[in-house]
């Protein structure tokens, strides 16, 4: 990142190609088709010569017989085939009914993603009538159909003209290979082929005109300026600013804070009626090359908003919003709220002392990586070079040496990470940058808050929800929650979440509903319709949203599971009724043993089997009956430990009668066991005591066991790789090694009494 990360205007209209979940299926209607077949040898490669003659023919034979109940679907589908056969003006005329009956009907807003295909039909139409070339057609196409759209759908225009053509010879070239051991297609594949093929075609032809059509396009919709904000003491904010220039006077600001290269969503919500501002952070003293995180920018950010609020551009009110890093921001400025500060939308937002660089007061090796990019941008290893971070990760483990030495053992010191590790409890360090206890009562103004079950950000997104509604009992602050993980909040929503097939109610355009929000803050209109109470979260295996009051009031009907040590075929009973006190399921895990370096967490959410790793299953009988799990769970846990600490996680699974374990959240609840009841003040354990704990697990569930699950809980020892590894000393846990540390096997028994409470909708 340059020390000014501004651009000009054609690189903000050049916006890299990114969701690849806008594959050509999006557009393409679902196929209705009588049961026939043709015949059609396909292709072996995209690239092959005979490819359009096939393709040609197969869509020649098909447009005479064609057909389909459904007028919409029928008129999509043919207008394909027409183009694939090279009928283009028969095709656009298609395409030109099928978008009077839509705005006919009961579209709200007859531009789609189809209008890709109706902007290149009428190029291809308009190519062979006035005899141009492809260019000039496209280009005359594009400012008769792109141009003529208001400015919030002329945005969604672009972002679907950008989607790169590869994207779409993937597809393509995976479906020739299905259809390629057949000498026969049917209606249904014939169809989908053809829309593969026509989306590639498509975009493989205006590709590369879209570039300078866009940039025109957005010199006459938006101002754009770069700015440098004064700070107090003589620093300076760049700032990137995109105005509407069809605005009606002065108009709300919709301000990102952040450290990373951030200009679209400033055209974004220019697009949307706004003044558009994105915000960098001020570079450090400290750290000349890049900056010194979090602790600055609440002071920074609201200067910023102040700056805004006089210019004559701005009616005076801003409202903030971000993912990660931008997601914290807002909450550094609500710190001390400035009066032009209005509202704040946050998803997947960083909470310092919170999420990062620790959760549940255990150092993540995340946090180091993260930071040294971040102050030392040229310290190494590229952000995306997974398998040498992983490396490095081991390197450590099996080393046994410090968790502060991470920096010596990577070969770069790392003087802010060190900071970091000075502070194990939330203390003041990190009290001092969002807002804390009472502050909170101050925010008065409305917050929505989005997070999801499998986000590794949620611990920081509900801390802000729950001490907000905490202090301030009268708090306008609604939270949205549903299966998702922080890169479907950040870059967008798929059917399908590592394996796991999300149900369709879930599937929320989440940056459409955070401006429907803000509109409905700023200008008055009706709040959305799945925002009707202060949460409102996702039933997972309903396919339904549903809506309380508060977090508690999500299962107001909480059932107690004990943790028998009654085994069973794959660990331990869980039982509704406490069992014998005096049994005990013991585990032992040996804090010297590095064999296990390798393991890591399973990617697929979807498994044969619990992630287990030095952890013991507790399983229950078969659900008689569906039973819907929704809210925080918590629990008790009675023990002896012959250690004064040890670092601990829960993790939750249904599993299917097919023997399948979904969690009901991941990644897995974590805590450091001297920290349960107080993340600002450790409290050491009593080795060799019985004694009890008690914890509410700071992740959300909400999902619909099925009759014939089992409900799967499992406790374990956190000791990992890529984790400070508590050896239960009671020393600074970042000062403990093999070498002076207690590494004795850690040996803990867990007794009858202990249980965990789930929170039950009825």
């Amino acid at each position: 990142m340059s020390d000014t990360p501004m651009h000009g205007l054609e690189h903000l209209w050049a916006r890299p190609a990114r969701l690849l979940f806008l594959a050509w299926l999006a557009a393409a209607p679902q196929v209705w088709a009588a049961p026939s077949d043709f015949d059609f040898k396909a292709p072996a490669a995209v690239a092959a010569p005979a490819m359009p003659s096939a393709m040609r023919d197969l869509a020649g034979r098909m447009v005479p017989v064609y057909e389909d109940p459904d007028p919409d679907r029928y008129l999509a589908n043919l207008s394909v085939l027409q183009m694939t056969a090279g009928e283009f003006q028969a095709a656009y005329g298609s395409r030109q009914s099928l978008l009077d009956r839509r705005r006919n009907g009961d579209k709200d807003r007859p531009v789609t993603r189809g209008m890709v295909f109706d902007l290149y039909a009428h190029a291809k139409s308009m190519q062979l009538e006035q005899r141009l070339s492809f260019p000039d057609a496209f280009a005359k196409a594009f400012h008769e159909d792109v141009v003529r759209l208001d400015d919030q759908d002329a945005y969604a225009a672009d972002q679907w003209l950008q989607t790169p053509p590869g994207t779409y010879r993937e597809t393509l070239q995976k479906l020739l290979d299905r259809l390629r051991t057949t000498d026969s297609i049917s209606t249904t594949d014939a169809l989908a082929l053809m829309w593969a093929y026509v989306a590639y075609e498509a975009y493989r032809d205006f590709g590369p005109l879209i570039g300078p059509l866009e940039a025109e396009d957005g010199r006459r919709r938006y101002s754009v300026e770069e700015a440098a904000v004064p700070l107090t003491g003589g620093a300076r904010i760049a700032a990137f600013i995109v105005r509407p220039k069809n605005a009606d006077g002065a108009v709300p600001t919709l301000l990102e804070f952040t450290i990373h290269q951030s200009e679209e969503y400033a055209r974004e919500s220019a697009a949307r009626g706004y003044a558009g501002v994105v915000a960098y952070a001020r570079r450090d003293a400290d750290a000349p090359r890049g900056y010194v995180p979090f602790e600055h920018d609440g002071d920074d950010a609201r200067e910023v908003i102040n700056w805004i609020a006089k210019q004559p551009w701005s009616d005076g009110r801003v409202g903030m919003y971000g993912e990660g890093y931008s997601g914290f921001t807002p909450w550094a400025a609500a710190k001390r709220p400035p009066a032009a500060l209005k509202a704040i939308a946050t998803a997947a937002a960083s909470a310092p002392g919170i999420d990062i660089p620790m959760q549940g007061n255990i150092f993540q090796n995340s946090g180091y990586r993260w930071s040294l990019h971040v102050v030392d941008p040229d310290a190494g290893l590229p952000p995306d070079d997974e398998a040498s971070w992983r490396a490095f990760d081991e390197k450590w483990y099996k080393s046994g040496s410090r968790y502060r030495d991470l920096g010596r053992l990577f070969g770069r010191p790392n003087p802010l990470f060190i900071r970091w590790l000075n502070h194990p409890s939330y203390d003041r360090y990190w009290q001092k940058m969002v807002p804390f206890r009472e502050e909170f009562a101050r925010i008065n103004i409305p917050v929505l808050t989005t997070t999801g079950y499998y986000a590794p950000s949620e611990p920081g997104d509900l801390y802000f929800f729950t001490e907000h509604h905490r202090f301030n009992p009268r708090a306008d602050h609604t939270l949205l929650i549903g299966p998702y993980d922080d890169a479907v909040m950040q870059r967008g929503l798929s059917p399908a979440l590592r394996g796991y097939q999300v149900d369709a109610a879930a599937q929320v355009d989440q940056r459409e509903l955070r401006y429907r929000w803000f509109d409905h803050v700023f200008k008055g209109t009706p709040p959305p319709s799945l925002l009707t109470d202060p949460v409102n979260y996702q039933v997972m295996g309903a396919n339904e949203w549903h809506h309380a009051a508060s977090l508690d009031a999500m299962g107001a009907k909480p059932i107690r599971f004990f943790l028998s040590a009654a085994a069973t075929g794959t660990g331990h009973r869980l039982t509704k009724r406490r069992r014998t006190q005096a049994a005990y399921t013991e585990q032992i895990v040996s804090l010297a043993d590095r064999t296990d370096a390798g393991w890591t967490a399973p990617a697929d959410l979807v498994a044969k089997s619990a992630a287990a790793h030095l952890g013991t299953l507790f399983v229950s009988e078969p659900l008689p009956k569906p039973v819907e799990f929704s809210g925080r769970f918590s629990g008790r846990l009675d023990f002896t430990v012959n250690k004064m600490d040890m670092d601990l996680y829960i993790a939750l699974y249904e599993r299917l009668p097919n023997g399948d374990y979904v969690p009901l959240f991941s990644p897995s609840y974590e805590f450091r066991a001297s920290y349960a009841q107080d993340r600002t003040h450790r409290r050491l354990l009593k080795a060799g005591e019985q004694q009890a704990l008690t914890f509410r697990s700071e992740r959300l569930m909400s999902r619909r066991l099925q009759a014939g699950s089992r409900l799967v809980i499992v406790l374990g020892i956190d000791k990992r790789p890529d984790r400070e590894i508590n050896y239960g000393t009671g020393n600074d846990v970042s000062e403990e090694s093999l070498a002076d540390g207690d590494t004795a096997p850690l040996k803990v028994r867990w007794y009858g009494d202990s249980y965990v409470e789930m929170p039950v909708h009825r």
